[in-house]
């Protein structure tokens, strides 16, 4: 018997440590070769550590939310025989992005550093054993468990929801097949809603009481908390909202659609960056960064738009590259292709970096007016509230008018009032002009 240290591999990205964001396996467990280990986050980017050798683990590194350095002891393993992975072990070879595809001997011994989803698996999930070419031997047969039965409603499709909502669900015995959603997902104010439906309620009258959840915050969340908490205690914001009358532009987006042929369907948001992309073309101020520590602003010509999308994880914010360069169609698809990225844990690193001004939108539910927070060093961002119909006065008669506010946050120390005014203006004239919106 030996004691095999794996530990914590230089990641390539010039950083000093990793957060532990979940265990896959505990003290006592048998491994295989190539097994999951535990998820490790670095900035946005959470990463897989499997283990190069087969045996049993003897000792975890730390708890969840633990910082640990690079090149540290991560996991002990004791392995029969000497404890020697087939080839250099992983952190003897730094990855970083566009690092060249390792050989087929180095794959055999290198632990896999996918980018996954933030967030940790749910509750109870068995880790992950390693199967195929490079196993010493083949991991233990399981007890055969039957498929689960269809969902009673007989919709048929997979229902989406977070391991915290499934959680939830299966304590209070609801199928969630049988639960409505407004979204593409169930959450638990939809769980409340079918409790208070069905003659339940969230608390009191004999109902199900929910319990007190302790959630620790680590991995994305924490860091999330972190930039907001700077963001708000460095950034003096101002925030401006607007109305906007978008029923020329609903009808041309109408139009747009019915004629699409293999073009994603289109939504208000392309049309909104396209807005904005225009619009500080004549107020750069708008569009630029601040590094408030060498006392530089940056106007970029470049708009790099920073696309906030909601996920299981919490909010990331994916970016389109060059929106300006981009038509209408481009950027749906372009919008569509990273949300999915994001709320899969598959988008890259480079796709989560770098942009120069951000635009957030919760559609239906986006409320009357919001005060969105600037994620630093950007100097504004711009949230999307929801549309409604309502009356109107035009030219003396009362008309029924489709209409959206839109919140400007800006930083007071680069942005002025005045110029954030004449920024959404801009922005006004264009929105509310489809042609020439829609006009090179």
């Amino acid at each position: 018997m030996s004691v095999y240290q794996f530990k914590l591999p230089d990641i390539g990205e010039g950083i000093a440590e990793a957060e532990i964001v979940a265990w896959h396996v505990k003290v006592g467990d048998k491994v295989q070769e190539d097994q999951q280990l535990a998820d490790m986050m670095t900035d946005k980017a959470t990463v897989e550590m499997e283990s190069p050798v087969a045996g049993v683990v003897r000792k975890l590194a730390g708890e969840v939310g633990d910082q640990i350095a690079i090149g540290s002891v991560l996991v002990e393993i004791e392995t029969e025989g000497v404890a020697e992975p087939a080839a250099k072990s992983q952190q003897e070879q730094p990855l970083a992005d566009g690092a060249e595809t390792p050989t087929a001997a180095q794959k055999d011994a290198i632990p896999t550093m996918a980018t996954q989803s933030p967030l940790p698996p749910a509750g109870g999930e068995e880790p992950r054993s390693g199967e195929g070419e490079g196993l010493s031997k083949p991991a233990p047969a399981k007890e055969t468990v039957p498929p689960p039965a269809p969902p009673a409603s007989g919709r048929g499709e997979k229902v989406l929801a977070s391991p915290a909502v499934r959680q939830r669900a299966r304590d209070l015995g609801i199928d969630l097949a049988e639960v409505k959603t407004s979204s593409d997902r169930v959450r638990h104010s939809d769980l409340d809603a079918y409790l208070l439906y069905n003659g339940g309620s969230v608390s009191g009258r004999g109902a199900i009481t929910r319990a007190d959840e302790t959630i620790k915050v680590v991995g994305l969340r924490r860091k999330i908390a972190e930039n907001m908490q700077e963001a708000k205690r460095r950034i003096p914001h101002f925030a401006l909202v607007e109305q906007f009358d978008v029923t020329a532009l609903e009808e041309a987006r109408a139009m747009m659609n019915r004629d699409r042929g293999a073009n994603p369907k289109l939504t208000l948001l392309p049309f909104l960056i396209t807005a904005m992309a225009k619009a500080v073309a004549d107020w750069p101020m708008i569009n630029a960064t601040y590094d408030d520590e060498a006392n530089v602003v940056t106007r970029h010509g470049a708009v790099h738009m920073g696309v906030a999308t909601q996920t299981d994880g919490g909010l990331m914010v994916p970016v389109v590259r060059n929106a300006e360069s981009m038509s209408v169609w481009q950027l749906a698809r372009e919008v569509l292709r990273l949300s999915e990225a994001a709320r899969t844990g598959k988008a890259t690193r480079d796709e989560l970096t770098g942009p120069t001004i951000t635009i957030s939108s919760l559609g239906p539910m986006g409320g009357i007016a919001s005060t969105p927070v600037i994620n630093p060093p950007q100097v504004a961002t711009i949230a999307v509230n929801k549309l409604q119909e309502v009356p109107v006065i035009v030219d003396g008669e009362l008309e029924a008018r489709k209409v959206m506010n839109l919140s400007l946050s800006c930083d007071h120390r680069v942005v002025d009032g005045w110029d954030a005014a004449s920024f959404m203006q801009t922005m006004k004239g264009f929105i509310e002009n489809p042609i020439r919106l829609l006009s090179a």
